[in-house]
């Protein structure tokens, strides 16, 4: 199915799958209107900005299914195993369209994307959605999809705090005392971003997973300004390089896979050498949690199988419980025979991230208790609450791990179950993701033809930029505020305006943020300090 991005999206139109908002919106209400829809949204107009912006793409089981070309959820799985066996290698083309318009150097202003923040607690607007690949001189090109906090016009961070191939690429340049070049490939293919996702070994490469998935190999193009590949059928691609500035800088807060706010992470910086993208490029804009939690979950049912028939266990079915969110739980039922179920959960627990999983006999079915699913996954270590196999790799943003010293990689239990919320953690990591204005933004109003009204400041001038940073300065002078708060407060200018102004406000080094995320002066009684090294 070699199939681009602009023919996925109409394909969604006319299955009734993507809803078109042609009226003016607020950039600050995007978020809260998709996690309301019950399809993807197109936003052809953002008050403020030239591009459009779409959501929620794969939101939903049902558009997961369509975007992998599939008619049934179950058939992904078969999909990626096949690709998996049968990976395509990338072809590098000559053109791409994307190369449109090349802004370049101090032409570089990531103010003018329409980046929209997510959560009321985000630490600002965030790029969800871009296949990231870099090169290691030993391991050659990694593909990734991570998230990236927009700091100054040119400048962002990058959340690589789970170890994985990036951060190891990220910390052996660190260790050389040099950058890492990566391409930042937004607007692509479902088929992109499922490959990228893949939890590969060093080595593997994601993208040719990706045209496996697609049945052709994925486009290639050069980038300008480093010599890094970039995805060919991208709308909008970055060319930037990770400084080697250390793991020293807050970054955050974000909703995450968890349906949680996660916590404040140290990271580095990320400088941003080009832009180039399509004349009318439409932005993509990935919605936590359930576009990220449908589009993992199939990666998890072959990574199970796999191990299972490997285990020679006879599987009737398998649930990844979507209360588990998709990467922790799962729910097995076994034709079984003497001694297989213990069998079958030893073969399971040890496929990817899995963290508690429960065999059952093949009368038994394993499609419910979401709910149920979701307290265990979030709120239970089993060294804590069942001991069973302690010691094991975890993932950093399983908010039920204790805190560890910086630079350290923590380790956790699999199985065992007591879902309350253990003494001694804390309870912001139980903050449960909601939406700015969700009080006052209602989808149904848009459907029907509301229009935001437009700021009295819409475009201000770079005189009112720097005076707006300094009101800025003053509000947070004292009390710590949270991004989405300035924005509200300061809601007479349109948000372009204010994110220059704290852009502003970064450059000159004023800018920081506290323990929980907000934004305040650096340097305060509030500033957040870097851990030290143990």
């Amino acid at each position: 199915m070699n199939e681009n991005f602009r023919e996925f999206l109409e394909r969604l139109r006319q299955e009734r799958e993507l809803t078109d908002i042609k009226q003016a919106v607020d950039i600050r209400h995007i978020a809260t209107l998709v996690d309301q829809s019950e399809q993807a949204l197109y936003f052809h107009n953002v008050i403020g900005y030239k591009m459009p912006v779409v959501s929620g793409l794969f939101r939903t089981q049902r558009r997961a299914t369509l975007s992998m070309g599939c008619g049934k959820f179950s058939e992904i799985e078969a999909r990626l195993r096949h690709a998996l066996d049968h990976p395509v290698s990338p072809r590098y083309v000559e053109t791409a369209a994307h190369k449109e318009v090349i802004k370049v150097g101090d032409d570089v202003d990531l103010f003018q994307l329409p980046i929209p923040m997510s959560s009321i607690y985000d630490g600002g607007p965030m790029i969800t959605a871009g296949v990231v690949m870099a090169r290691d001189p030993e391991y050659g090109i990694n593909s990734g999809v991570y998230r990236f906090l927009v700091k100054e016009k040119n400048l962002t961070g990058i959340d690589i705090v789970t170890p994985n191939n990036l951060r190891l690429f990220a910390q052996r340049a660190l260790e050389a005392g040099r950058s890492l070049p990566i391409s930042i490939s937004i607007g692509t293919h479902p088929f992109e971003i499922m490959g990228a996702g893949f939890r590969a070994p060093l080595g593997v490469d994601e993208m040719g997973v990706a045209g496996g998935i697609r049945g052709a190999p994925v486009e290639f193009a050069s980038c300008e300004t480093i010599e890094l590949p970039c995805v060919a059928g991208a709308e909008i691609v970055l060319e930037a390089e990770i400084l080697p500035t250390g793991w020293t800088w807050p970054e955050g807060r974000f909703g995450e896979f968890t349906r949680l706010m996660g916590g404040l992470h140290w990271n580095p910086l990320v400088k941003v050498k080009a832009i180039t993208h399509r004349r009318d490029a439409i932005y993509y804009s990935l919605h936590m949690p359930w576009e990220n939690t449908w589009l993992g979950a199939p990666t998890r049912y072959t990574a199970l199988r796999a191990a299972l028939k490997n285990a020679g266990v006879q599987v009737r079915d398998i649930n990844v419980t979507i209360g588990g969110c998709a990467m922790w739980h799962a729910v097995i039922s076994v034709k079984k025979q003497a001694g297989e179920g213990k069998n079958a959960l030893l073969a399971a627990l040890s496929a990817m991230d899995m963290k508690h999983v429960v065999v059952v006999d093949d009368d038994i079915d394993v499609f419910n208790a979401t709910d149920v699913e979701w307290a265990i996954a979030t709120r239970v270590q089993g060294d804590r609450d069942v001991f069973v196999i302690p010691g094991t790799r975890a993932k950093p943003l399983d908010p039920s791990l204790p805190i560890v010293p910086y630079g350290t990689v923590p380790t956790g239990a699999k199985v065992g179950i007591d879902a309350t919320i253990g003494e001694g953690i804390p309870r912001e990591r139980y903050e449960r993701i909601s939406y700015a204005y969700a009080d006052q933004v209602k989808i149904q109003d848009y459907v029907a033809g509301k229009a935001d009204e437009r700021p009295a400041t819409l475009g201000a001038s770079e005189d009112q930029i720097s005076k707006l940073a300094q009101k800025i300065h003053a509000l947070i002078e004292n009390t710590p505020r949270y991004y989405s708060d300035i924005a509200e407060h300061f809601s007479d200018y349109d948000f372009q305006s204010i994110t220059r102004a704290l852009g502003q406000l970064h450059a000159q080094e004023k800018l920081w943020q506290d323990p929980r995320g907000r934004m305040c002066i650096r340097g305060s009684a509030f500033a957040a300090r870097p851990p030290e090294k143990s």
